[in-house]
């Protein structure tokens, strides 16, 4: 009798710990957001250069996300999965451009722990130019796996 009782508590504790066990989230160590990388060089020279002030703000919004930045080198642009669109202000060393992406998105399942993304395709990105000279697109999709997408030459 005293034999039972102590497997059906063994058995009633190891049920309880693969329980618990099971439903403990991992940790998400994965990147999560999908950044368009832009990299700058310099169209005189054709080579990699940071430029000496970067600011970037979305048409329309408030916050800068990069305001007055030095050494920006890539620089990593949200692009939003509910538009087709999106147009930024983008200022180089003083002086102002607009800059505007068209891209699709779609859902992407990084894993378990880390959930839901949406990745982007690249269809076009135009400026305006004042400082920008030319933006090569070089990676039209626009994932985790930090790859630069445009080549932007002022």
């Amino acid at each position: 009798m005293r034999s039972s009782g102590i497997y059906f508590l063994a058995a009633g504790l190891t049920c309880i710990l693969i329980i618990s066990f099971s439903c403990t989230t991992g940790m998400c160590f994965e990147e999560t957001n999908a950044f368009l990388e832009a990299s700058f060089y310099l169209e005189s020279t054709g080579k990699l250069e940071a430029p000496d002030s970067l600011t970037l703000t979305g048409l329309g919004k408030d916050t800068a996300r990069y305001n007055k930045a030095a050494g920006i080198q890539p620089a990593l642009i949200p692009l939003n999965a509910s538009a087709e669109n999106c147009t930024y202000i983008i200022r180089i060393n003083g002086v102002s451009d607009t800059i505007s992406f068209l891209y699709t998105s779609w859902l992407h399942l990084i894993s378990k722990e880390c959930g839901y993304t949406y990745y982007h395709y690249l269809d076009t990105a135009y400026s305006t130019r004042n400082v920008i000279d030319t933006i090569l697109i070089k990676q039209r999709n626009v994932t985790t796996l930090n790859d630069q997408n445009i080549f932007i030459y002022y």
